[in-house]
């Protein structure tokens, strides 16, 4: 008889902002919004406390937005190391209960406890134990989901925040799941949720209902998927997720620019951002893609295939500047891209291959590492960067840093592919975020350069 799973599905309370709240005590109580320095900046938000959230502002809101909506708002840049630290010990206290621990971002995780329940209890006495553990240890809230599914679990852990705990029963996964809005269901962003209100469908009930011959009509193999999720039916073990694909990097400048030793430094920082990620994770990127977007918002993505895989800055930043400088001359430029994808291991053949004459420079490299790893990503940089201030990449998920976008098929050509939000959910709220951020248009008054 097979075992029925327990399914914890932890996540952190508004976490940067709990983070700020909780190492700076006079924010505490506050409407604390974390993402760049003011409501002026570009950007979009990271985390809002709750007390900013009771004002509207949430996540990938447009700074300038949040503003609008909080004018007292207290805003804090991201500060990407602590988080991270930070997330290391919650990770190490969710160790301590079961091996099988996936993170999925910085903030949350998926835990497979079955194995478990002889030592700790059952679902909900682990989940207790676990945000006991937390709030002991690190003096921050989560909110735990326990269920037979991940989908369910995670669904779950959103319903009750901050700190809450809530259990579905086995079994019962479609009752629980039939009442809630379609738009918490995996999978289904703004446009999926149109067209199924065309088949009347409101809530996850709604959608468990239809018939499957007719979702996968109109859906196709999709339509299949969502059904079943419905339903609440989702074999995806823990630590079952696809490996990283790219590796990428963009930044927003604070005011359009054509200057273009501002732009070839911004890619040499982006590039050396990518470079070392590779490196952290293992991995070498066979193709580099540039992303440019124009102060009329017009955006474009270019890419190229390297003679032999990377994870080294210098062949990373020289294709990405050959790609952009022929589309950044003489335009005003609002946003910039590198991203490296075609991962691999290192082949020791193309390892000597490839860098048998620059031993002295994997040398330099590798220290470089050594001591960013042990005091910080700025205690070392290149020259050229010095005052640049590039913020550090720090993505929504760097537990497993992978960009979401979809990178058109590579050929070995330079052709332009079109500019792709990731399917899901998170992909509609990045296209939101565009838009809103458009919306408030560009900087006036910034003439391009000869």
């Amino acid at each position: 008889m097979t075992q029925t799973r327990t399914i914890l599905h932890v996540d952190l309370d508004a976490f940067f902002a709990a983070v700020e709240q909780r190492d700076r005590p006079e924010l505490r109580g506050k409407p604390v919004i974390v993402g760049g320095g003011g409501p002026n900046d570009r950007g979009v938000v990271s985390t809002a406390s709750y007390e900013a959230r009771a004002f509207g502002v949430h996540s990938a809101m447009p700074l300038r937005q949040a503003g609008r909506l909080c004018p007292h708002g207290i805003f804090v840049p991201v500060d990407g190391a602590k988080y991270l630290a930070v997330s290391r010990d919650v990770m190490a206290v969710l160790r301590r209960f079961t091996p099988l621990v996936e993170p999925i971002s910085i903030d949350e995780a998926f835990l497979d406890v079955t194995g478990s329940r002889g030592l700790f209890g059952d679902g909900e006495a682990i989940g207790r134990q676990i945000k006991d553990a937390i709030r002991r240890e690190v003096e921050l809230t989560i909110s735990v989901g326990v269920a037979t599914t991940k989908l369910v679990a995670k669904i779950a852990s959103d319903l009750r925040k901050p700190d809450g705990l809530v259990v579905v029963e086995p079994g019962t996964e479609a009752e629980f799941l039939a009442p809630l809005s379609i738009s918490r269901l995996w999978g289904v962003g703004a446009k999926s949720a149109a067209a199924l209100r065309e088949y009347g469908v409101r809530t996850i009930g709604d959608l468990a209902a239809l018939p499957d011959d007719l979702l996968v009509r109109r859906f196709g193999k999709y339509g299949a998927a969502i059904g079943e999720r419905a339903r609440g039916r989702d074999a995806d073990p823990v630590g079952g997720r696809d490996p990283a694909k790219s590796i990428g990097h963009e930044h927003t400048f604070d005011v359009d620019t054509s200057d273009r030793e501002v732009i070839e430094r911004t890619l040499l920082g982006m590039s050396e951002g990518v470079a070392g990620r590779l490196r952290d994770s293992g991995v070498r990127a066979s193709t580099i893609t540039v992303k440019i977007r124009d102060t009329t918002f017009r955006t474009i993505t270019r890419q190229r295939t390297l003679p032999a895989p990377t994870d080294l800055t210098e062949p990373i930043f020289r294709t990405a500047l050959d790609l952009a400088r022929p589309e950044v001359r003489g335009v005003r430029i609002r946003l910039l891209g590198v991203t490296a994808s075609g991962l691999g291991e290192p082949d020791q053949a193309v390892l000597f291959a490839a860098e048998a004459d620059e031993p002295r420079r994997r040398k330099v490299v590798e220290a470089a590492d050594e001591v960013r790893h042990k005091y910080g990503e700025r205690a070392i940089t290149r020259a050229r960067l010095v005052g640049s201030r590039l913020p550090a990449p720090f993505e929504r998920d760097p537990m497993t840093p992978v960009d979401k976008r979809s990178i058109a098929v590579d050929d070995g050509s330079d052709e332009a592919t079109p500019d792709r939000a990731a399917e899901g959910d998170e992909g509609d709220e990045a296209d939101e975020a565009d838009e809103a951020d458009e919306a408030d248009g560009p900087e006036p008054g910034i003439e391009p350069m000869d």
